[in-house]
């Protein structure tokens, strides 16, 4: 089976064939990031399947919000972000939207069915990707060094983890049971996806924008052990894998109390 990078590079060299011999100068790209991010992915993802030159920086996590303002404009303070030449293009879903103006072929939207399953997993799906990695932290803080390639933490690199995970339980206004209430509401929202992919909107030979959008989020709660097994029952794991192989981190499962985790037949 062809692996997902490898179609996105064939996918991105048709591209830069099809464009060859344009008038249109294609504008400088600046992607501003965060390394753990899982929207920056979908970006990203989607500049590689467009076959698009571009410069990305990571910025330092804390003093980005500042510096997203600066850019982008007050209010938007999350990654990421995109500079068009000068024109700033805010957040994952307007970045595939005016990449796909940019740069029609190969299309991320081919009917109003990706677009309405690209917003789901936006407004409804992606906040999980911060919620359950970072809530299960607080449980499991020596897995952060994973997140880096450094292992188990000690106990000393666990007393440095710990500020950053209550940072980030303030910053995403995580609380237990906002995690027992998004772990109950996760194999719904699993069975959703999953019927998505039967009926054809995801899934398909390119990547969409629901792929990219959908399967960035997954790809990051497959690094979650206690949830991991809730998306290998339905073959998510797979699907997220295809299009995002690499991603950094592994939480043990036994980070939740058993009781929050779902309990499914068969």
């Amino acid at each position: 089976m062809t692996s997902g990078p490898m179609i996105l590079n064939r996918l991105s060299s048709r591209a830069r064939t099809r464009r060859t011999g344009s008038v249109r100068a294609m504008p400088t790209l600046v992607l501003h990031a965060l390394p753990p991010s899982h929207p920056c992915m979908t970006a990203e993802a989607a500049l590689r399947l467009k076959g698009l030159e571009y410069q990305r920086i990571d910025l330092q996590p804390g003093p980005h919000i500042e510096e997203m303002e600066r850019l982008y404009g007050e209010g938007n303070k999350t990654v990421p972000g995109l500079l068009l030449d000068d024109e700033p293009v805010h957040g994952s879903r307007a970045i595939l939207a005016r990449l796909d103006e940019v740069a029609p072929e190969p299309s991320l939207y081919p009917s109003d069915e990706v677009r309405a399953a690209e917003a789901w997993g936006d407004e409804v799906l992606q906040d999980l990707g911060r919620r359950l990695p970072w809530g299960s932290l607080q449980f499991r803080p020596e897995a952060m060094g994973s997140f880096a390639g450094a292992g188990e933490l000690d106990p000393a690199g666990v007393d440095y983890a710990l500020p950053f995970v209550r940072a980030a339980w303030k910053y995403h206004r995580i609380s237990a049971q906002r995690l027992a209430d998004d772990l109950a509401g996760l194999p719904t929202k699993l069975d959703y996806v999953k019927s998505l992919i039967g009926d054809g909107v995801m899934g398909g030979d390119s990547p969409n924008a629901a792929d990219l959008q959908i399967g960035a989020t997954l790809r990051v709660l497959a690094n979650v052990g206690d949830v991991r097994p809730l998306l290998e029952a339905r073959g998510l794991d797979t699907f997220a894998k295809r299009w995002f192989p690499e991603c950094p981190g592994f939480i043990p499962a036994g980070a939740f109390p058993r009781s929050w985790i779902p309990v499914e037949d068969g």
